[in-house]
């Protein structure tokens, strides 16, 4: 493909480092890295190895004036993404920013101004919202084999006596503002309705800052549907990675399988009435019908075969070949609001 996107990476950490490199390199017949920027000359070197036709910079202002570069990755320390988003675009370049997209609601706010200024100029990287599972999952939803779907649990459980930066409240740190853009994003996409009211607790665990590395949130729909969401540095024994309730079964999910367990399709649901009567001294609590269950273990594999780096080939078709890019600077603007309020509504507690 002759009309590749050829990209500069602006900050070559763990996430321009490793995971925009490696991405871009499996899309390599839409995208090229051509240039790269760090104030860290290690990191300079690292990248070079691994893309010794780039150019390499210490110095933004350089980096920025290098005219084969038409997008900028955005993958600095989270307090600088907006700043570097806005003169990336101000250089004439578009921008891919690295979630969290901004730390503050007012910061995102901005952000959502200087794309709205520039059309086509600003996009988002919130890969999971192409998780494989989470596709899977709500084609499930969708399809209705598990009835009315009520409650919905989202975790990401570890254990970490973590050091870096990602630890340190003043960095951007904390697991909020780490996984937590991209489980409030799956949240609002599964809650399927505007957030009625939110619940939140944050705690120090393990992590050796002072940022939050355990988060609980729990977002009511004005559907009534619940996500539960669960982020933990201090979770040795993880639970489920997502589990969904409806009324007529259950899913849950690790890895790479879904197990379902659900009511055969064929089978009405009890109509007989509820009675003051005592049940039965043996046997059930009363109803004439024995649930006759489904049970499967899936593979995940979505029906639109997502994967996180499929947003590569989403931005890359938004750029070349106009079609919309589905995670819109609204959705995003909007994960940042409810990390604000949680942030503001609830002190970390460190429970060290």
């Amino acid at each position: 493909m002759e009309n590749k996107i050829k990209v500069g990476i602006w900050g070559l950490g763990r996430a321009g480092n490793c995971m925009h490199i490696s991405e871009i390199g499996k899309y390599s017949d839409m995208f090229e890295v051509v240039a790269g920027c760090d104030h860290d000359p290690s990191r300079l070197d690292a990248a070079r190895t691994r893309c010794p036709n780039a150019r390499f910079y210490l110095d933004s202002k350089e980096f920025l004036q290098d005219a084969e570069v038409e997008l900028v990755t955005v993958a600095t320390r989270s307090p600088d993404h907006v700043k570097h988003a806005i003169a990336a675009v101000e250089a004439g370049k578009m921008v891919l920013v690295e979630k969290p997209i901004a730390v503050t609601y007012e910061d995102a706010l901005t952000l959502k101004a200087l794309a709205e200024a520039n059309p086509g100029k600003v996009y988002i990287r919130h890969n999971r919202r192409f998780e494989s599972a989470f596709a899977h999952i709500r084609d499930i939803i969708r399809s209705g084999k598990l009835g009315h779907v009520f409650e919905i649990k989202l975790c990401r459980d570890s254990f970490q006596w973590r050091t870096d930066w990602q630890t340190i409240q003043s960095a951007g740190g904390g697991q909020l503002l780490n996984w937590g853009p991209h489980l409030v994003d799956h949240a609002l996409q599964l809650l399927e309705s505007p957030v009625k009211s939110c619940w939140s607790d944050l705690k120090l665990g393990a992590a050796r800052g002072d940022a939050e590395d355990h988060v609980k949130i729990i977002f009511v729909g004005e559907n009534k549907r619940v996500i539960d969401i669960e982020i933990s540095g201090c979770a040795p024994i993880p639970e489920s990675t997502y589990t969904v309730r409806g009324t007529r079964g259950s899913l849950v999910s690790r890895d790479s399988k879904i197990e379902l367990k659900y009511l055969n399709p064929a089978m009405p649901e009890e109509t007989a009435p509820a009675s003051l009567d005592n049940p039965p001294l043996g046997g059930s609590f009363g109803g004439a019908m024995v649930p006759v269950w489904c049970e499967d273990v899936l593979t995940v594999a979505p029906a639109g075969g997502d994967d996180p780096t499929k947003m590569w080939v989403h931005l890359y078709n938004a750029i070349r070949k106009g079609i919309p890019y589905p995670i819109t600077i609204e959705q995003a603007v909007e994960v940042v609001r409810w990390i604000d309020y949680v942030k503001k509504n609830s002190p970390v507690d460190d429970v060290r």
